[in-house]
């Protein structure tokens, strides 16, 4: 959605520190959860092996696998946000220690942003004048790391709830009994695949209906694969 472009919104929007948005962890868990799952589903298929161990191993690549890419993902977050930590307090010691060379780096950097002479010299005084202020500009400028924290937490219960819920959807079929459980397994799967590369759309400029085809063409071959290799050991 377009912002707006008033004197209040734009002041709100610069002073919003929480413009991180969830999409990437829950198209990381969704996608995921559906493909793993439907892998199982479909291997065993392959194998010719009963509906009970498919929803077993199903329901255990659910839950188990779930909770380990929700714990991969908390500390993958969780070192990103205690590297910034980290930077930041160099920065911060930098400051104290060697404040002159630091004043340099920030009239370096809006030097090449085009600013010269007195408004210069009146932007650097302005910036170092808080250390924050200071501090958040070289860790944009020197590392290329964002204001806004990651939130570990968050991102892994995202992650889960997302692979949980897609994880399901390849299973629903056989836990309800219906009378070709894997074909409409493939269905569903289908549609969910497709719908997730369209509601990813929403957050680029790729054409809705490609992003869906192409994230139902990434979980059709795993998918494919695994199919293949259950086959391998049919009885």
């Amino acid at each position: 959605m377009e912002h707006g472009h008033s004197v209040d919104e734009i002041k709100s929007r610069i002073l919003d520190k929480s413009n991180r948005t969830d999409l990437r962890d829950f198209v990381y868990g969704s996608i995921d959860g559906t493909i793993t799952t439907f892998a199982i589903v479909a291997g065993v298929e392959g194998a010719n092996l009963s509906s009970t161990i498919i929803i077993a191993l199903g329901i255990a690549n659910v839950l188990a696998d779930g909770f380990s890419m929700a714990a991969s993902n908390y500390s993958g977050t969780k070192t990103e946000l205690d590297d910034m930590h980290r930077l930041r307090q160099i920065e911060k010691r930098h400051i104290k220690l060697y404040p002159d060379g630091e004043r340099e780096e920030i009239r370096q950097i809006l030097k090449l942003k085009g600013l010269k002479g007195d408004v210069l010299e009146g932007a650097v005084d302005a910036i170092t004048s808080n250390h924050e202020r200071w501090i958040d500009l070289m860790m944009i400028e020197e590392y290329g790391i964002l204001p806004e924290k990651p939130e570990p937490l968050r991102a892994a219960i995202i992650t889960f709830f997302a692979f949980v819920v897609c994880g399901l959807i390849p299973l629903a079929s056989y836990i309800i009994g219906l009378g070709s459980p894997f074909v409409a397994a493939i269905v569903a799967t289908g549609a969910t695949f497709f719908g997730i590369g369209a509601l990813k759309s929403r957050w680029s400029l790729q054409h809705w209906l490609w992003s869906g085809f192409e994230t139902l063409l990434i979980g059709g071959v795993a998918a494919g694969l695994a199919y293949f290799v259950g086959a391998l050991f049919a009885a």
